[in-house]
């Protein structure tokens, strides 16, 4: 059952590189329990607002906090460009490493940890495919490997980085559908995107970026023609050399 209040408040967030802004004077709250599709063109600040909610960018202004609840840790899913595939480490590695929060590094697994981890493997359709190395894997192949990782972490809040981005339809739709079971069972899920129709399709809440907030709410709402133009003009007139903003703008 979802959680009332905000899992994710975003407060004035701003996060720049040499003082130029990938996300603008942000402002807004994820819902606990909320499945939210972040959109906006290439260079819209989407990949930058999940690195600043996981903590791996410092923002330049502002914050992000997240809300009370017994679990609150944070899955992170980045994109397959951003991996190394060349290592020589089997599936069953690769997924077991969703263990690492609640274990560590130096305690052994036990036997359970590895029925947990054959059993995403099962609920990725891989079961099987334990002792491969991840370079023998397709894109697709290999997503489902990422996404039982995400599954044995167990978090309360997970971020997708372009799920779906470069894979089969048949491996979309079952993947799809384990975001809807994440859904389900209350968690919060924040999923960068640019396919709109699987938006519409899956995604009940949109967050619609242009660097700044275009809109965010409701997905049939955030998705008129008048915000996509407004966007796509953001985008085109966003001016790369505009001196620095102290400016406070709210989502």
């Amino acid at each position: 059952m979802t959680t009332p209040g905000a899992a994710i408040r975003i407060d004035n967030l701003t996060v720049s590189y040499r003082r130029h802004p990938a996300v603008h004077h942000l402002s807004g709250n994820f819902a606990a329990g909320s499945l939210t599709a972040v959109v906006g063109s290439n260079g819209a600040g989407k990949s930058s607002l999940l690195a600043a909610v996981v903590g791996s960018v410092r923002p330049t202004t502002g914050a992000v906090t997240l809300g009370p609840g017994q679990n609150q840790r944070i899955a992170y899913l980045p994109q397959q460009a951003d991996i190394d595939r060349s290592f020589p480490i089997s599936v069953l590695d690769v997924v077991m490493l969703g263990h690492w929060a609640r274990i560590g590094g130096y305690r052994q697994t036990d036997a359970a940890a590895r029925r947990a981890a054959f059993a995403a493997l099962e609920m990725v359709q891989l079961r099987g495919f334990e002792a491969r190395t991840i370079g023998e894997l397709s894109v697709g192949q290999f997503q489902r490997v990422l996404f039982a990782r995400v599954l044995l972490q167990d978090a309360g809040i997970i971020l997708l980085d372009e799920p779906f981005n470069a894979i089969d339809a048949r491996t979309t739709a079952d993947l799809v559908e384990v975001v809807r079971r994440w859904h389900g069972e209350g968690r919060t899920v924040v999923a960068v995107l640019h396919d709109f129709d699987l938006v519409r399709t899956v995604f009940p809440q949109t967050l619609l970026l242009a660097r700044e907030a275009i809109a965010w709410g409701d997905t049939a709402t955030v998705l008129s023609p008048e915000n996509l133009l407004r966007a796509r003009q953001m985008a085109e007139g966003w001016d790369e050399q505009a001196p620095w903003c102290e400016g406070n703008v709210a989502a």
